[in-house]
């Protein structure tokens, strides 16, 4: 488990800068909130390639990267409704919010990325 909490966190950090390179694209010619969509759903495919081979060291197959945008629901809606506080109601830079609102869903995102990668026993 340590193993698997340490390799979650360094795939997250590349996943991170991914995205905020993406989204710092998407930003010159997107609104904020779409480069972020499209920047988060880009960087959540590698995020399952990344996950499943180091992470899990799992195969992956359709069914889990059917399920895996499942992990990043709660990721999704905690990180947009941050940056949305961050940028329309404490005014502050769109530049950097992507990175401060990711912060509070991570542990979420491991607990649930960790129940579809990994089988679970029969009971």
């Amino acid at each position: 488990m340590k193993r698997q909490i340490l390799t979650f966190a360094l795939v997250g950090v590349i996943n991170t800068a991914a995205y905020y390179c993406l989204y710092l694209v998407f930003l010159t010619w997107l609104p904020y909130l779409a480069a972020h969509v499209l920047a988060f759903a880009l960087s959540m495919v590698g995020s399952f390639f990344l996950n499943a081979r180091f992470t899990y060291r799992t195969r992956p197959t359709w069914r889990k990267f059917l399920l895996f945008p499942l992990t990043n629901v709660t990721n999704f809606l905690i990180t947009t409704v941050g940056v949305y506080v961050i940028v329309d109601v404490l005014h502050a830079g769109s530049r950097f919010a992507p990175l401060l609102a990711s912060a509070a869903a991570i542990p979420v995102t491991f607990v649930v990325s960790r129940w579809v990668m990994l089988p679970r026993p029969i009971a």
